[in-house]
């Protein structure tokens, strides 16, 4: 019997049906990961707060990029650790979609801001009499709020059309909530239609993210190649941003193709590490990258801890 979506109040999570002789291992390895994100990403943005020096739009991005991490993972950890001490995974319809709202907007904003990185860069290299003023605060607030806000509402507006589909299952193979297996849940497929072109849409924006950045990086590269100075720049601040980029494309394709065309016959602990990589990986190096590679932060971590020894 086709029920809707107002008779659907829950949906069971099947992912972790195949690891229940795992789960303790599962979620101390899990606490443990989650520990060393939220330590990262919380020494990496305390230390930029805290150090005046480190008040500069290069590192005001990255401190709201660890932010961001902090945001995306809170969506998925904590609830993630409660299931795997539960003998049953449930979630509310509407944590469902709360759940969507805030790891789609995390991976979208991960996205934005690595483009905002790239932009900065492109100023800083190529246009360095005209950074201050072209990187103004102003400049800075609004380039944070587009890459917060922007991704939030086009997820919202996504997940606005799949709230008011009629479902028939309650059911969703996965550790998570993902809008996607929400939307494969239709009773009627003719009523996602207008929502599968929202969602191309919001593919087609982020692709030309993804196309600014390598554009970007192109011209950095070539216009660092003349100069020995400029080389030595893109050494050091360019290479974390083009470090952090590619692990977060590979990260999301590598789910994409899974997604698309994975075989059922994957284990199941595989398809588990497909499904949660972009909330590990990306959270968990990013910070590690620019802690080692840009000098003023490691540095600044370097003072703080030799002070606590002492």
């Amino acid at each position: 019997m086709m029920g809707n979506v107002s008779q659907i109040t829950m949906f069971f999570l099947l992912g972790l049906n195949e690891t229940n002789n795992h789960r303790f291992t599962l979620f101390f390895l899990t606490l443990l990961c989650y520990c060393v994100i939220l330590l990262v990403n919380i020494s990496v943005i305390v230390t930029i707060i805290m150090d005046k020096n480190l008040h500069e739009p290069m590192y005001i991005l990255l401190c709201t990029f660890c932010m961001n991490g902090l945001y995306g993972t809170a969506g998925f950890y904590p609830k993630f650790l409660w299931d795997l001490l539960s003998p049953v995974q449930v979630i509310s319809y509407s944590g469902c979609l709360v759940q969507v709202q805030v790891i789609a907007s995390f991976a979208f904003s991960d996205l934005s801001f690595l483009s905002v990185m790239a932009y900065d860069r492109y100023v800083a290299i190529c246009r360095p009499l005209e950074y201050h003023s072209v990187m103004s605060k102003q400049r800075l607030i609004m380039l944070v709020c587009y890459s917060w806000l922007t991704p939030f509402c086009i997820v919202g507006i996504n997940v606005l059309l799949t709230s008011r589909l009629k479902l028939c299952s309650r059911y969703i193979a996965k550790l998570y909530c993902m809008n996607w297996m929400i939307v494969k849940l239709a009773c009627f497929p003719e009523e996602t239609a207008f929502h599968n072109i929202v969602t191309y849409i919001t593919i087609i924006i982020y692709l030309f993210h993804g196309l600014f950045i390598v554009l970007s990086y192109m011209y950095l590269i070539k216009t660092c190649a003349n100069s020995i100075e400029n080389r030595a720049k893109f050494m050091q601040t360019c290479v974390p941003h083009l470090t952090s980029l590619l692990i977060f494309l590979v990260s999301v394709l590598f789910d994409v193709m899974f997604m698309r065309f994975g075989s059922k016959d994957f284990p199941q602990a595989f398809k588990n590490f497909v499904a949660i990589e972009t909330l590990v990986i990306p959270p968990l190096i990013n910070p590690l990258i620019y802690g080692f590679k840009l000098s003023k932060i490691r540095n600044r971590i370097m003072v703080v801890l030799t002070l606590k020894n002492k």
